[in-house]
């Protein structure tokens, strides 16, 4: 079975950390299912002010509609229904997951009213989030609509009723909007700043990420990184009780094939700067050696080619004394 993190804090889960291979609950999901965390991440999306962590009631859904499919922290505050979901992919049909999410809650609210009846059922208004980490550049803010996934483009516009005169808008008949935040460290800074949970999150993925840079395994980055965030009190009292939990977290979710792809793909990156700056160099060295030849001295070539002065001085010395 699937890991549940109900109501309760991890502390009163006790300090074992156990990792199903048929589903696991990363990092993300333990860390926000924890009601305080949650909380303080909800405050700061939202600009609200809640201390209550008893009104935050966690309602992660379990094994949604018969596709298998899980979100990762989802909990009701206030009559809204927060669905947020960690994504280390770029993913266009979180709306469409979304729907299949929101109908089973909703489901579970209309089971105990009459829907044939006379009275309006109310259900909770809906929020919809997803947390971006990967490695593929995003925006720090965007938003995915269910309409883009729709056959047939459902355009907005306004028309103009013969009876009234007046604007009416034309809006799909159907619609679900998902804010995507990237939240890689050094992105989304105001959100950051707002939510300390969510900044010290960040922080642990990219020092995992900087540890494989330097060439250590998965097992050694893991290891490594989450010991120097307890060493300096990021998410340290989260670390120190499911430390070996988190390891193992991100070892089975490591893709190496991946991972060396985009270690070539920066290494491509990387020469195919280092060519440009070559080209650039030995085309200016090339223009300078000859105007040098035709009696122009440093300051006139400057000033012609519109190149740096120190540029042109240092390309120079380079002639004068080649190695």
């Amino acid at each position: 079975m699937k890991q549940n993190y109900d109501n309760r804090d991890l502390s009163e889960r006790g300090t074992g950390s156990t990792v199903n291979k048929e589903y696991k609950s990363d990092v993300f999901k333990m860390y926000f299912s924890i009601r305080k965390n949650a909380l303080e991440l909800y405050n700061a999306l939202n600009g609200t002010t809640y201390t209550n962590e008893e009104d935050l009631v966690i309602d992660t859904l379990d094994n949604a509609f018969f596709m298998k499919i899980y979100n990762d922290v989802s909990f009701m505050i206030t009559g809204t229904v927060n669905l947020y979901e960690h994504q280390s992919t770029v993913n266009p049909n979180m709306p469409l997951r979304d729907l299949f999410y929101i109908a089973d809650v909703y489901k579970r609210y209309a089971m105990k009213a009459d829907l044939y009846g006379r009275t309006l059922i109310k259900v909770p208004t809906p929020k919809f989030v997803v947390f971006y980490n990967g490695t593929t550049e995003i925006p720090d803010k965007e938003t995915l609509k269910l309409s883009d996934s729709f056959l047939h483009e459902t355009k907005q516009y306004e028309a103009r009723p013969h009876s009234t005169g007046q604007k009416e808008a034309i809006l799909p008949e159907l619609e679900l909007t998902v804010q995507v935040l990237n939240v890689n460290y050094g992105h989304n800074r105001e959100l950051m700043e707002k939510c300390v949970a969510l900044r010290d999150y960040a922080i642990l993925v990219e020092r995992v990420r900087e540890n494989l840079r330097m060439g250590y395994s998965i097992e050694e980055a893991a290891t490594k990184a989450v010991d120097s965030c307890i060493a300096e009190h990021v998410m340290e009292d989260f670390l120190i009780k499911e430390k070996a939990g988190v390891i193992k977290m991100h070892v089975l979710d490591f893709d190496e094939e991946k991972h060396n792809e985009s270690l070539r793909q920066e290494g491509r990156e990387d020469g195919i700067r280092e060519g440009i700056e070559k080209g650039i160099k030995e085309s200016r060295t090339r223009i300078v050696n000859n105007m040098l030849q035709k009696g122009k001295n440093a300051e006139e070539i400057a000033e012609l080619c519109d190149i740096p002065l120190t540029v042109v001085i240092e390309i120079q010395n380079e002639i004068k004394t080649p190695v």
